[in-house]
């Protein structure tokens, strides 16, 4: 699920207690009945990423049936959705399916990590071979050219355009982002010319159109496994955010002093 916020919002939203609370509203929410369901939350300015994941659809099912029968688990959610629309310019949702065949060293944990690179490739229809074949050599030259490279691709199989795919990179630093670049020479070597001259046609033939967009990791935002949280403590389970104190009345006697 993103969330796109209002234009006139979005500059000061991190220091918004509004949103901050709307935020904390879906966060208790589930934390409060401890339903199975973990989300994180990324962000940059502007536009806000949540990513919930389940190991089949049928455990996507059973959340769904756990939420519907809890009567003041679904109050809190519609509040909380309430609070939410007047920041919100634009919501989006859909439903992913993992690749391992189209990802390279997939991380199962990404407790450690700080930051998202996210690629959304959309291809274009009846393109599906050569796009599996670009995917093929892309994972064959990166997997020799670069010991370090992983990404995950899913799939989209509800809620958009088909041919719709997420490539995602979890980095611990952006130092790894400088270091991608520094190898390029190394990988384009272990792709060889012919296979590179093979990709830009197969890239040219079926892709469509190519996003990326770069995330950081919000802790105060996030609802995290556990396991996270003793991985990092320090990270993942950060201070309490309390209300800003209410300013305190003059008493009557002081006022009366002053006149």
């Amino acid at each position: 699920m993103s969330g796109l916020f209002r234009p006139a919002r979005s500059a000061h939203f991190c220091q918004a207690p509004s949103h901050h609370w709307s935020i904390a509203n879906w966060r208790f929410a589930f934390h409060e009945f401890t339903q199975p369901l973990r989300f994180w939350h990324l962000t940059r300015i502007c536009l806000l990423l949540f990513l919930t994941r389940y190991d089949s659809f049928e455990g996507w099912e059973k959340d769904n049936a756990a939420i519907a029968k809890n009567a003041s688990l679904a109050a809190s959610l519609d509040h909380a959705g309430v609070n939410d629309g007047d920041l919100l310019d634009s919501l989006d949702q859909g439903v992913f399916y993992f690749r391992d065949s189209m990802s390279l060293r997939p991380m199962a944990d990404i407790s450690k990590m700080r930051y998202l690179d996210v690629m959304v490739f959309k291809i274009r229809a009846g393109k599906n071979r050569e796009w599996q074949e670009l995917v093929k050599l892309a994972k064959e030259g990166y997997g020799k050219g670069d010991p370090q490279a992983h990404w995950g691709t899913f799939e989209l199989v509800y809620g958009g355009e088909a041919g719709t795919y997420l490539v995602l990179t979890a980095r611990k630093s952006l130092a790894e982002v400088d270091r991608g670049f520094s190898i390029e020479n190394d990988v384009m070597s272990a792709i060889g010319e012919a296979n590179g001259k093979r990709m830009d046609e197969l890239f040219a033939s079926c892709v469509e159109s190519l996003q990326t967009q770069l995330f950081a990791f919000n802790p105060a935002m996030s609802y995290p496994a556990e396991e996270w949280i003793k991985a990092d403590p320090d990270f993942w389970k950060p201070k309490t955010v309390t209300a800003m104190a209410t300013p305190k009345k003059p008493a009557m006697e002081d006022l009366k002093a002053k006149q």
